[in-house]
């Protein structure tokens, strides 16, 4: 069968829309629930006006990590003495660091075709639109087709937002998706935002060679995490030769991005002009709802623009549903997963909902920050009674055999039992030694299982077997 249908004249399919059992606008996650479906046999229909293997794999979370890893190699380039690697000529070259990425995008995405080949989920390639109940008008260059479905999915995910200060639009700014198209190296690189994109990125291309100074308008990095781990990423940026700018508001913006930007800002009542060559803003996302017809389709929005949805994600409108950052989940493609299985399973007969969600978070700096479950701060003001026990990671063996001794393990027990309310790790691997803890959270197991478990040696996973035996006895 053929990948895309023909997009058929102008108006042609409007009174007798093309039907389905399912149409999903936008190829975000929900394009694995359309070759499901479609591979038992369903009519499924994926409306995507771009990327077709979703912005994640081809613009956001795997290009993004492909670029620090690199960044991570020339980091150790600039350390070879201290591996026992005599000193030599070497130099980064973006246009390979950029080629390197699109080669893995591109095999992404013929994956992707492939994927909706072998299931027979059909692609529709154009600019989709609702123009009624469960009905969805495309078009392309090609001319238009009106399709509808027993059932409709929202993925239309979200976009890096620009916000309204003086002179910012004008000045032209990357966003994510320009910074990982960059063939060269900004002098001076200034970072609008001290959260997951902002950092990520600030260190990648400062270990390609750039100047970076990063501007956070709150008074603390990854604000919403404890301060020992803002306080940690801080330090390693101070270390590798970031400015860090906390507190900081941008009045204005005077210049053009890739040739001179000036940064007017206040901090604590205090003017302050920074001045760099090019000019990253990574300060939130706004929700890809306007502009498809919502209104047409009785689907409602709220007051940021996110589609209104319910712990089952249905939307105000029978038979459509939404999932991932359109609907306001938190931002993480593995929420956007777990959305999908929600609508699956709801679908299928079974009662499934959002809400108590152990939601997992990991920042891939070197070394990473992850966290699962409650933090000191929430914890403290939820009124929630904990044991605490942290430990350095260079307590354990694995570290120092990387020469990557810096960070932390942090875990939170409950005061009268042994349940694992919460564990921060700033720490090489973060994310996979989290991930393990995930796990014996999600399993109701007591942190006793992780602190007597025969974990391997030497690795960071056995750091946990440190971190629990450390924790203080129960009252």
């Amino acid at each position: 069968m053929k990948l895309t249908r023909g997009i058929h004249s102008k108006g042609e399919n409007v009174s007798h829309p093309e039907e389905y059992d399912v149409v999903v606008l936008g190829s975000g996650r929900a394009r694995s629930f359309a070759w499901s479906l479609a591979s038992q046999g369903k009519r499924v229909a994926v409306v995507e006006r771009r990327n077709l293997a979703g912005s994640c794999p081809t613009i956001a979370c795997a290009p993004s990590k492909n670029v620090i890893h690199g960044a991570k190699v020339a980091n150790y380039f600039r350390r070879g003495a201290e591996f026992g690697i005599a000193a030599g000529d070497w130099k980064v070259e973006m246009p390979a660091v950029r080629d390197r990425k699109r080669k893995m995008v591109d095999g992404i995405v013929a994956r992707n075709v492939n994927a909706y080949r072998e299931s027979g989920a059909e692609l529709v390639k154009g600019q989709g639109r609702f123009v009624g109940p469960r009905t969805i008008e495309v078009t392309a260059d090609g001319g238009t087709r009106t399709l509808r479905g027993n059932v409709v999915v929202i993925n239309t995910g979200s976009r890096a937002r620009i916000d309204s200060i003086p002179g910012l639009a004008d000045a032209r700014p990357m966003t994510h998706i320009e910074a990982l198209e960059l063939d060269r190296v900004p002098q001076h690189l200034l970072v609008l935002g001290g959260g997951y994109v902002g950092l990520e990125l600030a260190q990648a291309l400062r270990r390609f060679g750039s100047r970076v100074t990063v501007i956070e308008r709150a008074d603390a990095l990854v604000n919403r995490e404890d301060r020992d781990a803002s306080q940690a990423l801080r330090e390693l940026f101070h270390d590798e030769g970031i400015a860090v700018r906390t507190g900081t508001h941008v009045e204005r913006v005077e210049g053009r991005s890739g040739e001179s930007v000036r940064l007017h800002t206040t901090r604590g009542g205090a003017k302050e002009v920074i001045e760099g060559s090019d000019l990253l803003v990574a300060t939130g996302r706004t929700p890809n709802t306007d502009g498809i017809g919502l209104e047409a389709a009785g689907v409602e929005r709220d007051e940021r623009g996110f589609v209104k949805v319910d712990e089952r994600l249905r939307t105000t409108a029978p038979g459509v549903w939404a999932v991932g950052d359109c609907a306001g989940s938190p931002f993480f493609t593995h929420i956007g997963d777990d959305d999908v299985r929600v609508v699956r399973d709801n679908l299928a007969g079974i009662d499934r909902v959002t809400t108590g969600r152990l939601v997992p978070f990991c920042l891939f700096t070197d070394p990473e920050l992850a966290r699962i479950g409650l933090s000191e701060s929430e914890a403290r003001s939820r009124g929630i009674a904990y044991r605490l026990a942290k430990i350095p990671v260079a307590a354990f063996i694995r570290p120092w055999t990387l020469s990557e001794s810096r960070g932390f393990y942090k875990t939170l027990v409950a005061a009268d039992s042994d349940r694992i309310l919460g564990f921060t790790a700033f720490a090489p691997e973060a994310g996979e030694v989290m991930t393990i803890v995930q796990l014996a959270m999600t399993a109701g197991l007591p942190y006793t299982a992780l602190r007597d478990a025969i974990l391997v040696h030497p690795t960071m996973a056995e750091g946990l077997a440190t971190l629990f035996r450390a924790l203080p006895a129960r009252p």
